[in-house]
């Protein structure tokens, strides 16, 4: 900083600390009370790409087809299913259910029409279901069981488990607020958006911002009840809830559980570790109480700026943790470092020497660390773009905080009498720097060694996204999802939208013919059309297509109207149904049947079809984003279709897509970053062979988490895919401070390897200090039931040991080998 400022912070920091600590408590007065409005958000539309073409046409292919949002309950009763008092628990459940507000339907076995021994023509609304007296159960079981529609959906193979289909009420507002939003947004994309309009867009947004809340809320409490009604019922049933709005709900509940549980105990942990390695309150108080007084304020700030925390972004308290006892701790241990070697000086003097020695370095890894936090900017994903946000904010708190509150509450206590010895020795960093002396260039070896295994890792690794995976074995949600798998298809799924040719030689002669000779009189002009719409050929192709979704491996249960098809095949005896049988059909197709296996899956006036594919989560091959692209491509070769004319939709695609655009935007850009860093390192130490050197440590480090996780076949999701940067970010900490130390130093030595040796003992001990620190605390995290906080807390201390071992190894002896600083001189 300049002498101006530079003064003017002396003045204010060191001459006036009890005014600065007054200041801190009113903002952190002031945010915490804005923290209260702090939010969690998992819901679908936190991880889509905004701009992502197929995010827009799902919701116009949910808007058409009529889809709201809907969660499956698996009901394995200890008694026979077919039961009569069974099935009479079954209705009481579905009954409860339907008094849920919020709930638009409950589809299951109980409402499932069973035709017996009517024939196709005699289908009519006076059908029989499980429930009428003179239903003979056993019959009734059998024909379900082999029915293409509703085997492996309503009820498993093995008859012993059903599944209830809880369909929730259509949010009409938010429709209506999101289709005027892409209205707007796609005029702004284009440039055409006037004055008025991009009003009106702050307005909308504003407006949707505050009702996902509310929408949010209301889904919480319908899966809430939905939970509470099953508890009644567990005495006497299995019972497991799936589906995508309860997966997201339960994120959110152990995301925020692991906040609370986790937030304590790793609190405790690293006031532990402090307490091991300083042994003295005000050295375990002053991080702790910078860390509070960041956090703090940072939690206020996104309340205040309505910032939603979602899964991507939970962790950024526990970073920011880091950044902030890393800051405080190279500040005590330079602090009493002076103290322990400079015996005559005051207090006050060794403070503003600790303070001011630190700054510049401090400074320079605060940016590196922003820099590499900032490269989550360019994903094009809101909510990893508001980490980027969140991270380089708290970095700047932490650096703030670090140099405000730390120098004024040192500077009002009285000064610390310990006795320091000057022997900074210490045994871990000791032995480094020996390892390092010992084995000289081939330390160099080593880590090429290392580089050449990650680099293999790396080509390991692999893009992935399994909700399962986020769960450990023995929780419910694992295995409620499981036993979906198993019994009913599946749980997640996409859509397959085919648009049809529009050719009037797909219609058969005699269906016209039929029309022609007066059929059509029973009709009005619309279902006349309609039912023009359903000829043999188009229906065959209709049937081909599902079979073809169908006999995929990897696929589950398959939803359309080729199931109907099917089943009206086996109710025809086998015998093949021609265009004129099909207009009757669809006449006499009874109007609740409709909605429940027409209308979501065929959409005459588009000419268009929609199949709903569920996804087999526990599949061990499984590779989303192989099978996407293998079933439009496949559908498209196999049935000669165009490629616009078949697109795929749903929330399993959109994930997909958010995968693939982190892929590119993080892993592929990670060079970028790094070079930039570089520039950062050549701006700090003014030459460009230093900084060439310490960029390579910290390129290794962030190669080999990468490649660990390559090796240990752990994927990059949306939960994981930050790791990259979060590596980079702590990496440039630890080569920073040392380097800084180290030109310092070797002016005085004018030798590589006694500066090594003397910075392994100093700025070494304050690097070791925070990376034990750190690795104490989140260690705790293992213990967690969210797989994903496990691998965070693993992956996290992983880094900062890998960033410590390079920076006290590889880095000092790149620094000896190819001698940056000059050449060694004897001093006289």
């Amino acid at each position: 900083m300049s002498s101006s400022t530079a003064k003017l912070y002396s003045e204010l920091v060191f001459g006036k600390p009890r005014l600065v600590i007054s200041i801190l408590l009113v903002f952190v007065t002031f945010f915490a009370w804005h923290a209260q409005n702090f939010r969690l958000d998992a819901s679908a539309d936190s991880l889509l790409l905004e701009d992502d073409p197929d995010l827009e046409f799902s919701r116009e292919i949910s808007s058409r087809y009529g889809m709201g949002d809907s969660v499956i309950i698996a009901y394995t009763p200890e008694n026979n299913l077919f039961d009569r008092t069974t099935l009479q628990t079954m209705a009481q459940l579905r009954d409860e259910l339907m008094v849920v507000q919020g709930i638009q339907s409950v589809d299951s076995i109980l409402n499932v029409p069973i035709f017996g021994d009517t024939p196709l023509t005699g289908i009519s609304e006076n059908y029989l279901t499980i429930l009428d007296e003179e239903q003979d159960l056993d019959l009734a079981r059998d024909e379900i069981i082999q029915s293409p529609v509703f085997q492996n959906a309503l009820l498993s193979l093995d008859g012993e488990t059903a599944g209830l289909l809880v369909g929730f009420e259509i949010d009409e507002t938010s429709r209506t607020l999101l289709s005027q939003r892409a209205e707007l947004q796609k005029l702004q994309r284009a440039g055409e958006i006037t004055a008025e309009q991009m009003f009106d867009l702050d307005q909308i947004e504003a407006e949707y911002s505050e009702y996902s809340v509310v929408a949010a809320d209301r889904q919480h409490e319908i899966i809430s009840s939905i939970r509470g009604i099953l508890d009644d019922y567990r005495d006497d049933a299995v019972i497991y809830l799936g589906g995508a709005p309860m997966i997201a709900d339960d994120l959110v509940t152990f995301v925020r559980a692991d906040l609370q549980n986790f937030s304590i105990a790793v609190f405790l942990l690293i006031i532990f570790a402090l307490g091991l390695i300083f042994r003295k309150v005000r050295w375990v108080a002053m991080p702790l109480a910078c860390c509070a007084v960041a956090c703090t304020m940072m939690v206020g700030i996104l309340g205040l700026m309505d910032w939603r925390v979602t899964v991507v972004s939970s962790n950024f308290i526990s970073l920011l943790l880091i950044i902030t006892i890393s800051l405080t701790v190279h500040l005590m241990v330079r602090y009493r470092e002076l103290r322990a070697t400079r015996h005559f000086s005051n207090h006050d003097k060794l403070l503003r020497h600790a303070v001011r020695s630190m700054f510049r370095p401090c400074l320079f890894t605060a940016l590196t660390t922003a820099v590499a936090f900032g490269s989550l900017i360019v994903s094009g994903i809101l909510p990893i773009i508001t980490f980027g946000w969140m991270m380089m904010m708290g970095v700047v708190m932490a650096l703030i905080v670090a140099f405000t509150l730390f120098p004024a509450v040192m500077s009002t206590l009285k000064k610390d009498d310990t006795n320091l010895s000057p022997n900074l020795r210490l045994n871990l960093t000791a032995g480094l720097a020996k390892f390092t002396d010992r084995f000289k260039g081939n330390v160099l070896t080593l880590y090429l060694l290392i580089l050449v295994l990650s680099v293999i890792g790396l080509t390991k690794l692999r893009v992935e996204n399994s909700f399962i995976d986020y769960f450990r074995e023995s929780t419910e949600i694992y295995q409620g999802m499981s036993l979906l798998d198993e019994k009913l298809g599946g749980t997640l799924s996409f859509d397959v939208v085919v648009d049809l040719p529009n050719e009037d030689d797909l219609f058969s002669d005699d269906f016209g013919q039929g029309f022609e000779d007066g059929f059509d009189d029973g009709f009005g002009e619309s279902t006349d059309n309609d039912a023009y719409w359903f000829s043999a050929p188009k229906m065959a192709q209709v049937e081909a297509i599902h079979n073809y979704l169908d006999a995929d491996p990897q696929t589950g249960k398959v939803l359309s109207f080729g199931a109907v098809i099917q089943l009206a095949k086996i109710l025809n005896n086998d015998e093949p149904i021609d265009g004129l049988l099909w207009a009757v059909l669809y006449s006499r197709i009874p109007e609740t049947l409709k909605d429940t296996v027409l209308n979501p899956f065929v959409s005459i006036d588009d000419n268009q079809l929609r199949y709903n594919v569920r996804v087999i989560e526990s599949a061990d091959d499984l590779n989303r984003n192989e099978l996407l692209q293998r079933i439009e491509r496949g559908v498209e070769a196999e049935f000669g279709f165009a490629d616009e004319q078949v697109r795929l939709s749903g929330i399993l695609v959109m994930y997909n897509n958010v995968l693939q655009s982190l892929f590119q935007s993080q892993i592929l850009t990670i060079g970028v970053v790094m070079f930039a860093i570089m520039l950062m390192f050549l701006v700090l130490f003014r030459s460009l062979s230093i900084a060439v050197i310490c960029i390579i440590p910290n390129a290794i480090a962030a190669s080999v988490v990468l490649g660990i996780m390559g090796w240990l076949d752990i994927p990059l999701d949306i939960m994981t895919i930050t790791i990259a940067a979060i590596s980079v970010g702590i990496g440039v900490d630890n080569t920073i401070h040392y380097m800084e130390r180290f030109r310092r130093e070797y002016g005085r030595f004018r030798n590589y390897r006694e500066t090594m040796f003397f910075c392994h003992n100093s700025i070494g001990r304050a690097m070791y200090f925070t990376s034990m620190t750190i690795v104490a605390g989140f260690s705790i995290l293992s213990l967690s039931n969210f797989i994903p906080t496990i691998v965070f807390g693993l992956l996290t201390s992983f880094a900062m040991l890998v960033a410590l071992v390079g920076s006290l190894t590889l880095l000092p002896q790149l620094l000896i080998t190819f001698k940056p600083l000059g050449n060694e001189t004897t001093l006289e």
